[in-house]
This record gives structure tokens, C-alpha cells and sequence, in this order.
């Protein structure tokens, strides 16, 4: 917190710096007897009608009530990471994009609308990188009507945490009476060690989701569109360990290579068989195939409450690059 030099604690913040990254602490109940305070660390999302808008890293929005405050100042960019590739937010939302192409696309500016029959978020809403050529209010009424004429809910991704996120975008959709309904984080590392964890003996690289891979894959009833949209992307890999006699697979993958990055999703293990390596298996066969197509980078999802799915990602070098949002029209 800021300190004066005669050790008081002082607000050094105003209005004028909505946009920029703030620390402040605030008297939880002013009435209450005794002193309790919180402190928030975010972006200034908005300063209106004597209530702050601040918008952390995680993307939750936090109302302060500027009576309650007793101090703040403008605190710099969050440092950047050592460990990892280096990677801006926009590059990794064009390939995570890519990586999950819809059927159907059009231009809102330089926002880009995405639809596939509602099979997964990603290819089912609005991405906002850029200028979408309108005030937000009439380009978010666009982002309705465009999904409102495929019979979809309207979603808008977003993203904070990082550098050139969009923290002020989801407390304006906040505001507007959007609601955020899911959020998870985007992990990056490198490659090279991801290849050298286990030599990825007894995988089957295929092109294509074979039925076998299918009914493993945790989204049941996969149909013609859901499948275009597993095999889209610049080179897509699947990857299978065979069950016993032939059955349902032990374990799969996918993984899309994009350049420099290799992206994984759709690692999963027959429950009956976790905790055995099957997972690092398939990540290592389907590193191994990226590196030959001259990928050195790697990225994938991860829910904040997948403990496991966070400690494996972790032993294998990635790190929280950014959280992502998905936020549906009210």
C-alpha cells in the first residue's frame, strides 16, 4: 500500500486511471466495530457513481465502494515470466483459435464470430481481438442477432492475466449484463521435455478419430460437425493406447501443430487405469511427431479444479500463461 512520509496510508488513485494495474485496501465495513481490510490487486476496470470496478487476474470483478477505501496506488505490470516460451496473448488466442476451427466464421471488424452446432465454446463464440468496427453496446447487439440466426446462445471469449488481455472488456460485458460461465487457464512449455518423458512405446498416431478413439472421448454422441471440428487445425494428430482385446482405448489424445506450437487437448485415461504413465505416454508420442514437424512449443487447457490434470502439466514444465472466459448474453 502507499505510505506517506508521515506513516499514514493514503489513496494515491483516481479516476484517471481506469486502464491501469492498481493495489488497493479497503475497510471491509466502515460501521462495524474494530478494523478489518481487504486488499485487491487487478485492473482498474471503471470508477462510476463512487464504486471501483477492479478486475484481478483471474477475471473476477470486485465492487469497492470508494467510501471504504483507505488506500491504493498504480502497482506495474506483473513481471514477466521466466519459465516458458515467450508468447504474447494474441498470438496464443489465433492458434488456441485454430487449433478448434469452426464451421462457419464472418467478420465483425476485427472481431471474428465462430460456429459449429454448439460442440465446444471456443467454436461457438465471438473472439475479440481488435476493433470491432462498432460501439461495444451496437457490436455486441451484432454478436446476438449473428448467433440468434444459427439458434446458439451468443458467447463472447475472453481473457485476463496477461499482457494485452482484455480485463476492462469483461467488466463493460459485466456491466452489460453478460454473465461469465465458464473460465479455465491456458498452460504453455516447452516441447523438447514434454518427448523426453516417456518414449511413448504402444501409441497408435493416427489422422483421423477412428470409432475407437471416439468412445473414449468424453463427449458423447459426437456428430458430422463436432468431427470436423476435432480434425481441423494445420496438422492434427489423434492419438490411441489400445484397451485389452481390442476394446475401448486405455487412453487418447490430440494434439494440433500450428507452426511453433503444438497444442494438446482431449488427454484422457480409462479411470480404472490412472496413475499408470498412460497419460504421459500419449503426450510424449504426440511431442515426438510435433518436434518432427519442427514445432518447440507446447499449449494446452487446464480447469482450475483438475488438481490432477495440474500436477502432471506442472512436473512437465508448463505454466500459467493466461485464464480464458467465456461469457453468454443474458
Amino acid at each position: 500500500m502507499e505510505i506517506s512520509a508521515t506513516g499514514r496510508l493514503e489513496v494515491r488513485i483516481t479516476a484517471a486511471d481506469v486502464g491501469k494495474r492498481v493495489s488497493v485496501r479497503r475497510l471491509d465495513d466502515p460501521a462495524s466495530e474494530g478494523e478489518k481490510f481487504t486488499d485487491t490487486v487487478g485492473v482498474l476496470a471503471s470508477w462510476d457513481d463512487g464504486v471501483l470496478l477492479i478486475t484481478r487476474k483471474s477475471g473476477e470483478t470486485v465492487h469497492i465502494p470508494e467510501a471504504s477505501l483507505v488506500a491504493g496506488k498504480v502497482v506495474p505490470p506483473a513481471p514477466a515470466r521466466r519459465r516458458g516460451p515467450a508468447a504474447s496473448y494474441e498470438e496464443l488466442a489465433h492458434v488456441s483459435s485454430r487449433a478448434w476451427r469452426p464451421v462457419e466464421s464472418e467478420r465483425l471488424g476485427e472481431w471474428e464470430l465462430r460456429a459449429a452446432s454448439g460442440f465446444t465454446r471456443r467454436a461457438n463464440s465471438a473472439l475479440p481481438l481488435g476493433d470491432p468496427g462498432l460501439p461495444l453496446p451496437a457490436a455486441l447487439d451484432a454478436v446476438r442477432r449473428w448467433y440468434g440466426d444459427r439458434g446458439l446462445p451468443a458467447y463472447v471469449q475472453t481473457a485476463t492475466g496477461a499482457e494485452g488481455t482484455q480485463e476492462l472488456l469483461c467488466a463493460e460485458l459485466e456491466r452489460l449484463g453478460w454473465t461469465r460461465e465458464v473460465s479455465a487457464e491456458l498452460w504453455i512449455g516447452a516441447l523438447a521435455p514434454v518427448a523426453d518423458r516417456d518414449e511413448g512405446a504402444g501409441v497408435v498416431l493416427s489422422r483421423e478419430a477412428d470409432d475407437a478413439w471416439l468412445t473414449r472421448y468424453q463427449r458423447k454422441g459426437v456428430s458430422e460437425v463436432a468431427l470436423k471440428v476435432l480434425g481441423s487445425g494445420p496438422s492434427v494428430w489423434f492419438a490411441t493406447v489400445p484397451g485389452d482385446g481390442g476394446g475401448v482405448p486405455a487412453a487418447i489424445g490430440r494434439c494440433v501443430v500450428d507452426g511453433r506450437w503444438a497444442g494438446f487437448a482431449a488427454v484422457e485415461v480409462d479411470p480404472a487405469l490412472r496413475r499408470r504413465g498412460l497419460a504421459t505416454r500419449v503426450m510424449a508420442a504426440l511431442a515426438r511427431r510435433a518436434l518432427e514437424e519442427g514445432a518447440s512449443a507446447a499449449w494446452l487447457q487446464v480447469e482450475a479444479d483438475n488438481a490432477g490434470a495440474r500436477g502432471l502439466y506442472t512436473g512437465m514444465g508448463f505454466v500459467a500463461h493466461h485464464a480464458y472466459h467465456h461469457y453468454r448474453s443474458a
